[in-house]
């Protein structure tokens, strides 16, 4: 499997913490040099592991927002 290189540009949010250490974030990432795009995924303490996430793209981060303001938390 070909290594996958990411740059977190831009830490937007901690969502939640685990009691290993490892963050449920909401960041802005570049993947293997590509345009970033907002990633959502568990990042251990050191950023050099991560869990299985979803990217999403501007368009995709709207449409996001607006079904989260629909909801009653």
């Amino acid at each position: 499997m070909a290594d996958i290189k990411y740059d977190i540009v831009e830490h937007i949010a901690e969502l939640s913490k685990s009691p290993k250490g490892w963050t449920k974030e909401l960041n802005l990432v570049s993947w293997n040099g590509r345009d970033p795009k907002y990633d959502l995924r568990d990042w251990s303490p050191d950023k050099t592991k991560m869990g299985k996430g979803v990217t999403l793209t501007d368009a995709d981060l709207a449409n996001l927002k607006a079904a989260l303001e629909k909801l009653n938390l």
